[in-house]
């Protein structure tokens, strides 16, 4: 049984290891996933961002004097399996004053249609400076990217997109970020974004295009947080954790139940044989007696016929309070225990117990009795007697060639105490918290060839709490012990 008990115990840690593994593994998915979700947010908001940063731009460029017009040319190129598409952008500019040419004053903001005029009438006229630029856009995506392509170069053209301008927006938006402008080798049509996975500091790389046709982007580079993801998995982290809470326990209380019937068990076969070997010395005497009663010659003798009697009626004695005490024990708790609570003596029925104390041949007992004649107490005379008796017989039991037992009392406000002490072997301090345990025997009176059930202070314990009171002990291995038993009035 004891392997199967180990055996379940390493079963069961690998089991707790195990789990809570998975649950790491689990977790940590549940966080990429979720630190995804957040990067593709946040990406979004960027991107946002850039977007109302070119916005501002174009406004700023209402009041330029300058007047740029964009031309789009589809080109189609034809062969004797293929149709080739080319798309050609040339972007015009036209060095003079819109102001002057459309009658406005100085100053005065331009719309995005007297823009387009303005270019309109420089085209008819064919008045001033103009410079072109073109660009092959047939790397677009279609048509409308490639003209909105030539938007944003204009825009650029008239007002530079800038870092300071970026972080500006970024701040406004409330994005922590870093912004780089670089020039790639080709056109990028698509925004990018990179997800840089590096413990609990991660980070986000969004590139963004604001000049396409010029290679022209923007790499903003922002921190996430871990507060800023953990939010969105605050349920899944108390499900999960309550969930493991719960099954740790509950496998630590099957552990700890399967234990404890292991131990009591144990307890039971061992109380089963003790109880046997208690009994058979009774026993024996009865049927000693008994053949010693049937035996004329015996009983003609007064003096064997009355040792006869004397050892049959304490036999019997030892029988019945071997009964008592099984048949308290099983009552369920204190209160069930039938009470007959008198008012008596305590100093005389502390002198019975003492006198009703069997000392073993070869043993000195000394009872010293120190309870004031004018004591009185009110409880359960047979079963306070049963205490004082219990506690006095394991006092003889547990101590060398001659003990001294001291038995004492004082009135408090409300009860009476009683100190039952000794100079025996003592209790080790392991033992001390559980002596008053049904069944339970120490390892050291276990071992050695004392007789016990282990029933004595747990009937002393339960026959107190039936009178309202309580028992302590205070002992020392190798120093004695010192029972209180405190009663009410």
């Amino acid at each position: 049984m004891e392997r199967q008990v180990k055996a379940l115990y390493i079963i069961t840690i690998c089991a707790i290891v195990a789990f809570l593994g998975m649950q790491a593994y689990w977790l940590n998915a549940r966080y990429r996933y979720a630190l995804d979700e957040y990067a593709g947010e946040l990406t979004g908001r960027i991107v946002d961002a850039v977007g109302e940063y070119n916005n501002l731009r174009r406004l700023d460029n209402s009041n330029d004097e300058h007047i740029n017009n964009s031309h789009y040319r589809l080109q189609q190129q034809h062969s004797d399996t293929a149709v080739t598409v080319k798309r050609n952008v040339d972007i015009i500019t036209y060095h003079l004053k819109a102001h002057d040419l459309l009658g406005i004053p100085h100053g005065t903001k331009l719309t995005p249609e007297q823009q387009h005029r303005a270019a309109e009438i420089a085209m008819e006229m064919e008045i001033g400076d103009r410079d072109t630029i073109g660009f092959d856009a047939s790397s677009a995506p279609d048509e409308n990217e490639a003209w909105k392509a030539a938007r944003n170069v204009e825009t650029e053209m008239k007002s530079p997109f800038t870092v300071a301008g970026i972080d500006s927006v970024l701040s406004k938006a409330g994005i922590p970020g870093e912004a780089r402008l670089v020039r790639a080798d080709t056109m990028i049509w698509a925004n990018t974004m990179q997800l840089s996975h590096s413990g609990f500091s991660p980070s986000l790389t969004v590139t963004v295009p604001y000049s396409q046709l010029e290679c022209k982007l923007v790499e903003i580079t922002s921190p996430i947080s871990v507060d800023d993801v953990l939010p969105s998995m605050l349920t899944v982290l108390v499900v999960s954790a309550l969930l493991s809470l719960l099954l740790i326990i509950c496998l630590v209380w099957q552990i700890a139940t399967i234990v404890k019937m292991n131990r009591l068990d144990r307890m039971r076969n061992n109380f089963v044989v003790t109880m046997i070997h208690e009994l058979k010395r009774p026993i024996s005497t009865l049927k000693m007696c008994v053949s010693g009663i049937g035996n004329p010659r015996m009983m003609a003798d007064g003096e064997v016929r009355a040792e006869l009697l004397g050892s049959t009626r304490a036999a019997l004695d030892t029988l019945s309070a071997y009964f008592s005490k099984l048949r308290d024990i099983t009552f369920n708790n204190a209160s069930q225990i039938p009470l007959n609570p008198t008012r008596f003596s305590l100093a005389e029925l502390v002198g019975e117990v003492a006198g009703g104390i069997t000392r073993p041949g070869g043993k000195t007992v000394d009872i010293d009795s120190r309870v004031d004649a004018g004591t009185s107490i009110t409880a359960d005379r047979v079963h306070l007697a049963n205490i004082l008796g219990n506690l006095v017989e394991n006092a003889v039991k547990y101590s060398g060639s001659s003990v001294t037992i001291t038995i004492s009392a004082r009135t408090t406000d409300g009860a009476v105490e009683i100190a039952v002490s000794d100079n025996g072997h003592g209790i080790p301090q392991a033992d001390l918290h559980k002596i008053f345990e049904r069944f339970y025997r120490s390892r050291k009176a276990a071992d050695s060839d004392l007789p016990g059930m282990g029933l004595g202070l747990a009937y002393a314990k339960l026959l107190t709490e039936a009178h309202g009171g309580s028992i302590g002990v205070e002992s020392r291995e190798g120093a004695g012990s010192c029972f209180t038993i405190t009663l009410p009035q």
